[in-house]
């Protein structure tokens, strides 16, 4: 997830950093810097003097407003201590609060005014426990010695602009580092104990806002040599235990190497002077410009590197190269989804993609109908029902869009949307615009009915009717959607046998009849075998999945277990898993409830519900292995939608804490502790619609096979 691909962006994530370290190499700043300190005065300077033991923080702002009256926000936690400009002594002014941030008004002399403003006070202490939802709330500034987060939304610098260039100098203890986003113009290593840390960075373009961390960090660095450019400075910044992982920092510097090098070639060149690996405890992963935050505990998974870094290094182009125009909805998390992890998934095959992409529309089948959103309206993902439609819906847009124009007029829009809009503000109608150029094509109607839309298509073969015609068949399938009916390109397989015959058919109407010509009679239809099409699967082919528990409006917990310990734990699992606050119910209900249900005990219990409510067992996945299973059961016959966790204690169900919202997209689970040992989805129903060869036409048809 991108900071800047969230609204506002104070969704950054928050740092914490678990163990003090030393400066595994002193690192000097590279020639390229001096061509940055001649660059035009920023909007906004800002010396930083920051003690992460005490909370101090000390400010001293150099302000470019542009206006006479300017008023800006700061944290509670700030004091303003001095106001001048031009060197003359100002009168601060309040003006109005919005939650924990306080209004501040400035009148100018003149709109072209040096403004200087200095600044202190005490930062609320950082809080480790944060779980992932809580992360993506707005977070104030925070200091700690494990680690301080400044984000931007929080409030700790007055803000120029919606957009604006900066330089920040920052001072820490010796046994710190800090960084913002930017070109390391300077940066100072202490040599003797007592000595700070310093360094100052510069972002010369427009940018929407500063987010600063510092942390007991161990850094590593790599430089990346460019035809025609400067080299790019690649960093770790990892926590002394991350760097002792034999191999971990170097790999990840080489793989945002190849990183970089792939998607400047998609997309154009890297906008930036280099890119930074940042450890954090949190589950949740950011990225910002050149930076990324991913969890202490993620980073030593090797599928990570594969996956999660794509993804923020994307945002690089999409989201911190190219600025999100949050009132017509966000584009860039369906954008960098797209061209990061689906097309990992697209590189290992066919199949993985099919995966990714029956996984998205599983993820809206389980959304309930009030509680979908088109994608203008989606800003950040601050619940899996935001998710399922801005990470992938957006995605199969930019899936299905590609099979609308071939993949080189789409790659040729991509290219055009990044060299037209790079470093401005652009919206889901620009990308329209570039995409039309590059094809010389109109796709008014694709996005409209992709973006203004909640719902999505319901469609159902009803008929497939054949004749034989001269060197073949002619076959007439009737295909019923929804009203008003979407324009679709309809991808229909014809089977026989274990062949299959596909074609791709204009739809746009509520029911029609499409001809199809063939060279043999087919036994069956298939409507989208391959699910390249954003549209409601029908119930009778789904899988369930958690993800249909953890969005329920109205759930419903039932324990399993008399025992005080287990039920306690029951029922914290439960609260963290629901995103809307369940309400308990008895056994003896359960087959009058209609809404979802949580089944949690231990092991013995469990079984013994199940018989009693006449429900079908444990299967052989996810069986009694590990410490715990999680498993899902379709509806029964007068018995609600049920998802059952199954543990061994209370301790194992405490364990599942953290980890279990994770896995929305899972049918079955098995735990061992917190870690997921298998996992897995029930299968997918396909609905193979009969060919009826026509009376007239059986005979010569029979001969014709």
């Amino acid at each position: 997830m991108n900071a800047r691909g969230s609204a506002p962006r104070w969704l950054a994530q928050l740092l914490v950093l678990l163990a003090l370290a030393v400066p595994a190499v002193s690192v000097a700043v590279a020639a390229g810097a001096t061509a940055a300190t001649s660059d035009p005065t920023p909007d906004l300077t800002l010396e930083v003097d920051l003690d992460p033991a005490s909370r101090r923080l000390g400010v001293v702002a150099l302000i470019n407003p542009g206006e006479q009256s300017f008023r800006f926000f700061l944290h509670e936690s700030l004091t303003i201590t001095a106001a001048s400009a031009d060197g003359r002594p100002l009168t601060v002014s309040a003006a109005g609060s919005d939650g924990d941030l306080r209004g501040w008004r400035l009148r100018l002399p003149t709109p072209n005014a040096a403004l200087r403003v200095e600044y202190q006070g005490t930062l609320p202490a950082l809080d480790a426990r944060l779980d992932h939802r809580e992360v993506l709330r707005r977070l104030p500034p925070m200091a700690s010695v494990d680690g301080s987060f400044l984000p931007a939304g929080g409030a700790w610098y007055p803000q120029p602009g919606k957009l604006f260039s900066y330089r920040v100098s920052v001072s820490v203890p010796g046994d710190q580092r800090a960084l913002v986003a930017g070109r390391l113009l300077h940066e100072e290593l202490p040599t003797t104990p007592g000595d700070r840390y310093r360094a100052s960075f510069a972002f010369a373009q427009p940018a929407d806002g500063i987010d600063l961390m510092a942390g007991p960090w161990v850094v590593r660095e790599k430089m990346m040599a460019r035809s025609g450019a400067e080299p790019l400075r690649l960093r770790t910044y990892f926590t002394r235990e991350l760097d002792e992982i034999a191999g971990l920092a170097d790999n990840y510097l080489d793989d945002s190497a190849a990183y970089l090098a792939r998607y400047a070639q998609a997309i154009g060149a890297y906008p930036f002077s280099g890119f930074s690996v940042v450890a954090s405890p949190l589950p949740t992963g950011f990225g910002m410009p050149m930076l990324t935050y991913l969890g202490a505990e993620v980073l030593k998974l090797p599928f990570i590197r594969a996956t999660s870094l794509g993804h923020e290094i994307v945002h690089n182009w999409w989201g911190n190269g190219v600025y999100v125009d949050y009132a017509s909805g966000n584009w860039a998390e369906g954008l960098t989804t797209f061209m990061a992890d689906y097309a990992y998934q697209e590189r290992q095959s066919a199949a993985a993609a099919r995966a990714m992409r029956l996984g998205w529309l599983r993820d809206f089948a389980a959304l309930p109908a009030a509680s979908r959103q088109t994608l203008t309206s989606f800003r950040s993902r601050t619940h899996s029902a935001a998710a399922a439609v801005g990470y992938g819906k957006a995605a199969m847009v930019f899936v299905m869009l590609r099979d609308v124009l071939g993949a080189a007029d789409f790659n040729k829009g991509l290219q055009t949307f990044w060299r037209e809009q790079r470093f401005r503000v652009a919206s889901w109608h620009d990308l329209q615009g570039a995409f039309e150029q590059a094809s010389g094509r109109s796709l008014s109607t694709f996005f409209e009915q992709w973006l203004t839309r909640a719902d999505a298509p319901a469609l159902q073969i009803t008929a497939a009717d054949a004749r034989a015609v001269d060197g073949g068949y002619a076959l007439d399938v009737t295909v019923a959607q929804g009203t008003p009916p979407y324009a679709l390109r309809l991808p229909i397989e014809l089977r026989q046998g274990e062949r299959g015959e596909e074609h791709a058919l204009a739809l746009d109407k509520s029911r029609q009849m499409l001809r199809v010509n063939t060279g043999s009679l087919p036994q069956s239809a298939l409507l989208d075998p391959e699910l390249r099409l954003w549209r409601l699967l029908d119930a009778s082919q789904l899988p369930p999945i958690l993800r249909q528990w953890i969005v329920a409006r109205q759930p419903r917990l039932l324990h399993a277990s008399a025992n005080p310990e287990v039920r306690q734990a029951a029922t914290a699992l439960a609260g963290r898993l629901f995103e809307v606050a369940p309400r308990q119910l008895s056994l003896a209900d359960l087959r009058g409830a209609t809404t979802p249900v949580l089944l949690i005990g231990v092991h013995a219990d469990v079984d013994a519900a199940l018989a009693a409510a006449r429900l079908p067992p444990r299967a052989a996945d996810p069986g009694r292995r590990g410490s715990a299973q999680v498993w899902t059961i379709a509806e029964q016959p007068g018995a609600p939608p049920l998802a059952v966790v199954s543990a061994s204690d209370a301790a194992a169900l405490r364990a599942l804490l953290r980890p279990l919202p994770h896995y929305g997209s899972q049918s079955w689970l098995v735990f061992d502790g917190s870690r997921a040992l298998e996992r897995g989805v029930w299968p997918l129903v396909e609905q193979h619609v009969p060919v009826k060869l026509s009376p007239a036409n059986a005979a010569s048809g029979q001969a014709r096979r």
